[in-house]
């Protein structure tokens, strides 16, 4: 998702939203603040500190590529699983990507790359979630055309199959 040259991307972050806490941590949120550069982690402290308080699950927020080929980072956190998928656990989810939709929109990109939210270490089951996510992207794109392009970037050859079998 760091080399994709589109609009936006989506980061999966936790909620304190400063970047992956554990060093060489494979996720995606420290991928993402590794190749943006230290001005990522920065803005997000900045925008943390205004903001006073943790980030709520299923919002967004919305800063500069800086150092990725694309124009913006789509910052979002999602439900983690503790022990069963609820019901607020995927309205949650499915707020991910509604809010990360609207606020691209609202902000002129044409183009946005997702990964795969809360699929990893916040353990939310990779099929419903690709369900979910699917699903609220096209019922999104139904309502508002100005997003024209939206890539489901996975890591895992079974997010790959199960994507592919959703679209």
């Amino acid at each position: 998702i760091t080399t994709l040259k589109c609009d936006a991307i989506v980061n999966a972050c936790n909620s304190q939203m400063l970047g992956c806490f554990s060093p060489m941590h494979a996720c995606i949120d420290n991928f993402i603040h590794t190749y943006a550069g230290m001005e990522l982690r920065l803005k997000m402290h900045e925008i943390m500190t205004k903001q006073g308080h943790e980030e709520e699950t299923g919002k967004a927020k919305i800063t500069s590529g800086y150092n990725l080929p694309t124009k913006y980072i789509l910052h979002t956190v999602g439900p983690i699983i503790q022990w069963k998928v609820t019901k607020e656990d995927e309205d949650l989810l499915a707020g991910c990507y509604t809010e990360c939709l609207k606020l691209a929109a609202d902000t002129g990109v044409e183009s946005i790359a997702f990964c795969c939210l809360s699929t990893g270490v916040f353990h939310f089951p990779q099929q419903r979630a690709a369900e979910i996510a699917t699903n609220t992207v096209k019922q999104y794109l139904n309502k508002d055309s100005r997003i024209k392009k939206v890539i489901f970037n996975v890591f895992k050859d079974e997010d790959l199959k199960i994507y592919s079998g959703l679209l």
